[in-house]
């Protein structure tokens, strides 16, 4: 009997085999097509024949946790303690999984916002909790009434994804106060912040967890140098959380992987060194608006997009198909895989968008939007 039986294969998997069936461009999965740095490549081959080839210390590389503790105060004014506070894991994913089997007991709740990524579910129902899903307003924007009201003393987690995946938006100091208020409401509640694409923000500068002192105590967030660094391959990333839940974290981590590979982080540690993350945001607004300045010769209508590498569009004016036959069509007629926003929801509500992922070279870009404008 299967512990997960509505849960196949995840959307992304769908799309991706698609488009590679139908030899489409993959504008779906949220990777880069584009080179490494350079930089990083050179360092990672010399170590290749370095004495980096056995086990890191459980919690991470000393050195790469001392580099993010710096990184985090840089960024953020944010103190932590780089030996009891930062946890490395093998991707964000990982590390989400790993706060929550640690955290969530049989029964408590976990507010998920919906639209949201399907990594969350999972481990919740795994952990024999419930997951509480709560729809995000039309503008994707935090429902604190429904929140609030979705919210009691047996909720355990509410989970964040700022900026958000899959529409790219982002939460403002407003919705910190809101978020405050209700961790001041609940005792038991805890934040659990997915902060991956943190360095790649527009138009307005990123609000961080670590921003807010009241928050510290109560909050776990996860980053990701894949996203970050564009190896998401290497699936790399890190938790930061106050020792006090750290210690829980950290038991099912050593039992999941017990530790992440070890050149990979010893590469990162020195590339943390030469790298500017704050260059980050520039870099992906061009891809943006790059992106944006095709799609104005299609039909589609663009909304938003504050953050991430990910541009939703509306295809309501094209066609009054659910979104994952449109989707399909896209990929079997005009030769370009995206992806439908239904699944991101719990309850499957066709909202007539689609997401397409820009962290491509100008290239595939260009060739996509001569495709797209045949809609």
């Amino acid at each position: 009997m299967s512990k997960l039986p509505h849960i196949g294969s995840s959307i992304f998997t769908v799309m991706s085999q698609m488009a590679t069936e139908h030899n489409a461009i993959n504008l779906s999965q949220g990777f880069p097509n584009f080179p490494v740095d350079k930089r990083l490549i050179a360092i990672f081959a010399r170590l290749a024949s370095e004495n980096v080839h056995q086990y890191s210390p459980m919690s991470g590389y000393p050195p790469l946790l001392e580099k993010i503790a710096k990184l985090t105060q840089q960024s953020y004014r944010r103190i932590v303690n780089n030996k009891s506070e930062i946890l490395i894991t093998a991707g964000a994913t990982e590390g989400i999984f790993a706060a929550i089997q640690a955290l969530v007991n049989p029964n408590e709740e976990v507010i998920i916002l919906d639209p949201s990524y399907d990594c969350y579910e999972a481990p919740i129902l795994l952990s024999n909790a419930k997951p509480i899903r709560v729809a995000l307003n039309d503008d994707f924007t935090p429902n604190w009434e429904n929140i609030n009201a979705a919210t009691n003393e047996n909720t355990k987690l509410i989970i964040i994804n700022n900026p958000h995946n899959p529409t790219g938006k982002t939460w403002t100091s407003a919705d910190f106060d809101q978020l405050e208020k209700l961790v001041d409401s609940f005792s038991n509640l805890i934040v659990f912040s997915d902060e991956v694409y943190e360095y790649i923000t527009f138009e307005q500068p990123h609000i961080s967890i670590h921003n807010r002192q009241k928050l510290w105590n109560r909050s776990i967030t996860v980053s990701s140098f894949g996203k970050s660094f564009h190896i998401t391959g290497w699936k790399i990333g890190y938790i930061i959380a106050p020792e006090h839940l750290m210690k829980e974290i950290k038991k099912v981590h050593q039992f999941l992987v017990f530790s992440v590979n070890s050149i990979s982080q010893v590469a990162i540690s020195e590339y943390l060194d030469i790298v500017d993350v704050y260059s980050l945001g520039n870099f992906y607004q061009q891809k943006r608006d790059f992106f944006r300045n095709l799609l104005k010769e299609t039909k589609l209508q663009l909304l938003p997009c504050e953050g991430t590498y990910f541009q939703v569009a509306s295809y309501a004016n094209i066609s009054s198909e659910d979104d994952f036959t449109f989707t399909k069509r896209l990929v079997t007629e005009f030769g370009v895989a995206a992806i439908p926003i239904s699944p991101f929801y719990a309850d499957g509500r066709d909202t007539k968008c689609i997401r397409f992922c820009f962290a491509k070279d100008n290239a595939t870009l260009i060739q996509a939007a001569e495709r797209l404008i045949k809609l």
